[in-house]
Parts: C-alpha cells; sequence; structure tokens
C-alpha cells in the first residue's frame, strides 16, 4: 500500500508552506500578540476554510486528511490564527439535529465561518481555557455528553495571561446563555476525535520544524573545531528526534484518514496519534534544547515560541492520560464482547 500524500496533497502542502513561510515568520508571530487578522484574511481567502466544506456549498471539497496537511504547516509555522477552532465549530454546526430553524440557524453560522466573516472556539473541557474563546463569535460547548452552540455576541470574555504566546485563551462561561443543539454522545465522540487529531497534527508540525532547527544548528556550530552534530551524544539526540516525528507522522494522518473514511477504528486511531503525539513532542522539545545548549535556554529564541505551543497542544482535547484511558475503555469493551483487540 502507498501511505504517501497524493500529488495533489503534496501540491496543497507546498501552497500552504509558501504561503505560510512569507506571511507567519517568528518575528511576525511575535508582533501578532497572538491573532494575526491579516494572515487570517489570507488563509481564507486561500480557501482554507472551506477545505472540506463540498464544491457545491463553496468550499474545496477536500477531506480530513488534507485539513491534517494543513494544520501541521499551521504547526510548523506557530501561525497565530484559529483556522482548527473555526474548523471544529464549522464541523459541529453541520451536524445539527434540530428542526428547520435551528438547521437554518446553523446554517448561516456555518457560511460565516466559512467566509472567514466569524471566528469560532470549542470548550471541550470546562476546567480548561478555550483557545480564541477572547476572538470568537461562537462557541461550541461539551455539556453532558452532548454538544451545545452558543452566539457569544459582545459578551465575550476576557482574554487570560499564558506561556503560549502564539495563541489567545480565555474561560469560557456559558453562564445563562440560550444555546442550539447539535447533537448527542456521538457527535461528542467524533468532535473529539477530530479535535484530538487537529490537535496532534499541529504537534507534527511542531516537532518536524524543531527537528529541522536542531540539526542545522548541529551541522552550523563548532566546539573544539569540529561541527557539534559530529559528536556521538549529539547524533543519538537527533536520531531520536526523527524516529518520534516519523512516528508522528504514521499516527496523525492515519488518524486523519479513518476519520475522513468514517471507519470503525477512528476514535481509536485519533486516541493513538494524541497519545504518541503528545509523548513524543515532550522528547523531541526536550532534545531540540539540549541540542541548542545555552542559546535554547533563553526566551528570545524561537525554539520558545514551539516548546510553549506544545505544552498547550498536549492536553488540548486531552492529554495522553485521558487517551490511555479511552483506549483501555475501548478495548476493554472488545474482550468483555468476545471480540479481537488486534
Amino acid at each position: 500500500m502507498d501511505f504517501e500524500l497524493s500529488d495533489d496533497q503534496q501540491a496543497l502542502r507546498d501552497a500552504a508552506r509558501e504561503v505560510l513561510d512569507k506571511e507567519s515568520s517568528p518575528e511576525r508571530v511575535r508582533a501578532a500578540d497572538g491573532f494575526d487578522r491579516k494572515l487570517w484574511a489570507s488563509l481564507v481567502e486561500q480557501g482554507w476554510m472551506g477545505v472540506e466544506l463540498s464544491e457545491s456549498s463553496g468550499g474545496l471539497g477536500l477531506g480530513m486528511v488534507e485539513a491534517a496537511v494543513l494544520l501541521e504547516e499551521i504547526g510548523a509555522h506557530t501561525a497565530p490564527v484559529p483556522f482548527l477552532e473555526s474548523q471544529l465549530a464549522l464541523t459541529a454546526l453541520s451536524w445539527g439535529d434540530g428542526d428547520d430553524s435551528a438547521r437554518e440557524w446553523a446554517g448561516e453560522w456555518i457560511e460565516r465561518l466559512a467566509t472567514g466573516d466569524a471566528v469560532g472556539c470549542v470548550a471541550w473541557d470546562a476546567s480548561s481555557p478555550v483557545l480564541y474563546a477572547p476572538d470568537a463569535d461562537v462557541a461550541i460547548l461539551c455539556r453532558d455528553d452532548e454538544l451545545v452552540a452558543i452566539e457569544l455576541g459582545d459578551r465575550k470574555p476576557g482574554r487570560e495571561p499564558a506561556m503560549d504566546l502564539t495563541r489567545r485563551l480565555a474561560w469560557l462561561d456559558s453562564g445563562d446563555r440560550p444555546g442550539m443543539r447539535l447533537g448527542g454522545a456521538d457527535a461528542a465522540r467524533r468532535l473529539l476525535d477530530r479535535g484530538a487529531t487537529g490537535h496532534a497534527a499541529q504537534l507534527l508540525g511542531e516537532s518536524a520544524r524543531v527537528l529541522e532547527m536542531a540539526t542545522q544548528y548541529a551541522k552550523d556550530r563548532v566546539q573544539f573545531g569540529r561541527p557539534i552534530g559530529s559528536f556521538q551524544a549529539v547524533k543519538h539526540r537527533c536520531a531520536d528526534m526523527v524516529v518520534d516525528v516519523e512516528g508522528m507522522r504514521s499516527c496523525v494522518y492515519y488518524a486523519a484518514w479513518c476519520i475522513g473514511a468514517g471507519h470503525p477504528e477512528a476514535s481509536m486511531a485519533a486516541s493513538t496519534a494524541k497519545v504518541w503525539c503528545s509523548d513524543a513532542a515532550k522528547r523531541v522539545m526536550a532534545s531540540g534544547l539540549q541540542v541548542h545548549g545555552g542559546i535554547g535556554f533563553t526566551w528570545e529564541h524561537d525554539l520558545h515560541l514551539y516548546m510553549k505551543r506544545a505544552q498547550l497542544d498536549q492536553v488540548s482535547f486531552g492529554d495522553a492520560t485521558f487517551h490511555r484511558e479511552r483506549l483501555a475503555r475501548s478495548l476493554r469493551a472488545r474482550v468483555e464482547a468476545g471480540e479481537s483487540v488486534l
């Protein structure tokens, strides 16, 4: 079987990389203060928000694998835009199971999100601050295994300070705001799969870029008359990073394919991707820091943009422990039902 990206998917990746290389440099990321609206407008103009919308609805008519391609590049460039959050909100709204008026309401928000006129966010865990809640117009909440959409309007929450300087956070209190039901436990599960896979894709991009930075530094930095990359300890660090990153890549794209294909293993694949990518990203960031030595410990170094962003992605939509327990529950249910776990 061929697990490589297709020619069209590689072209999408190259186009995304070209745009982000130009418009999401580290200097511009720092200056954006968590949300680069000019970059956001550029990505919307490129049609990114419609990546999974059908062509008849004005979208690109692609799928979750293509969305993962874009998310990997967003992670690799620490792009300060609410792409994943708005994508998740748009997808959840498309699942609305209410009456005609509810579907019409959801359709209006889908159109606004697809055109970049509105920003979405998702409050999956009430105990955690929500990415881009300070800028969102519509929020998706998970309440007792039920998905609910609420309008934020002029009651957006205030921004909270965070170590991740590339995105904005806020505590989202739905309070007495009326909500529109979008689905029950099955919809909540599917949104969890997508959110976990999306953050895993961003972790892949972040880790791949740190690997690239570390190997380049190992070639350029000279000690005792030799590049530090020639020393065995540094070689081993970089080799371990390659193993981790390639494992992340396999997990992420398999999970994205499962979700896009409606495969029955989608939830297990998503949780597997989140477990591996959360753990592997920690190792990659630590190794990148060690390879860079003293310069890597300075806050001003670009490495810290990736380290802090990765720390937040590792816990968003469930950390590794949460997803290990989710996998264990799924496997136990299979065993009790007399089914194979392989």
